[in-house]
């Protein structure tokens, strides 16, 4: 393989991954023009990877390995050659080609060190700030792909990934109740009455379904007011931001009043395809 055929291989490789594991951001990126897809998709992959390696590994310390290697890869001090894993190398690309900020990308990396342990998230605070970290963050860095920095962006791109985190943890509630991980906040969970160990159990109880419909609720209004900034950025900006049109969709589902909230319902690929296209068609992301 020749020097000038490993980079397009690279993102070749992200495009798969992205594809295969976070299909809604992969078909966002339709969207988008060739140069900034291919940056989108690099920090998409890298995203994969970091979420990526609870399920790779079966006790947190091969994780904690696995996410310093990422962090000492931003830091450029990697052991091994960064340019040998294609999603490091497209992602050095992208952060080169598009002046990316690397503090943000290695605080994801460390935040995600939560998701080696057991423990569970303790308040709506301390989710917010996870999800800010990650969810968040993401869609910042999208952003600055397709625009320079703004504060209107970052007021967007926080109420966005709280919205569409908040999506995540209902809807990945029986993939982490099954390995007995709680990113339901003990907080909502106590103050409804509502034990962890229902939950691990997959016990469907009154107290459970109120735990869901705040954090719906709570998503919901993060939703509401995304929406409402999309409205003071140009279009080309704006479909960084689609992804939000299929966390609308998965919230309204996940919102049924007679469903079952540990049993997975991932909304299928040409469902999401046409989801996204409605939207990238639609005034809230055109006018």
């Amino acid at each position: 393989m020749s020097s000038t055929e490993a980079p397009a291989d690279a993102a070749a490789f992200c495009a798969d991954l992205v594809r295969s594991h976070d299909f809604p951001r992969y078909a966002a990126t339709l969207f988008m023009p060739a140069a900034e897809r291919r940056a989108l998709l690099a920090l998409y992959a890298f995203n994969v990877e970091i979420i990526r390696v609870r399920d790779q590994v079966s006790q947190p310390l091969p994780g904690e390995i696995r996410l310093q290697w990422w962090t000492d890869m931003l830091a450029g001090q990697a052991h091994g050659s960064a340019e040998g894993n294609p999603v490091a190398a497209e992602l050095l690309r992208a952060i080169h080609d598009f002046e990316l900020p690397v503090e943000p990308l290695s605080l994801l990396v460390d935040e995600h060190q939560f998701d080696l342990y057991n423990d569970p998230m303790p308040t709506m605070a301390a989710l917010e700030g996870y999800l800010d970290a990650t969810c968040s963050v993401l869609f910042t860095l999208a952003a600055r792909i397709v625009a320079p920095p703004s504060a209107a962006i970052e007021h967007l791109a926080r109420h966005a990934g709280l919205a569409q985190g908040i999506v995540l943890v209902v809807a990945n509630l029986p993939r982490d109740a099954a390995r007995r991980q709680l990113f339901l906040p003990r907080q909502i969970l106590d103050s409804h009455g509502c034990r962890m160990e229902d939950v691990f159990a997959g016990k469907q109880t009154p107290s459970l379904r109120a735990v869901l419909d705040e954090l719906c609720n709570e998503a919901r209004q993060h939703l509401a007011t995304a929406s409402s900034l999309l409205a003071e950025l140009p279009p080309s900006v704006r479909s960084v931001f689609l992804p939000l049109s299929q966390a609308r969709a998965d919230l309204k589902r996940l919102s049924r009043a007679d469903r079952n909230p540990f049993t997975p319902a991932p909304s299928s690929r040409l469902r999401t395809l046409w989801t996204l296209w409605r939207a990238s068609r639609s005034r809230e992301f055109t006018k």
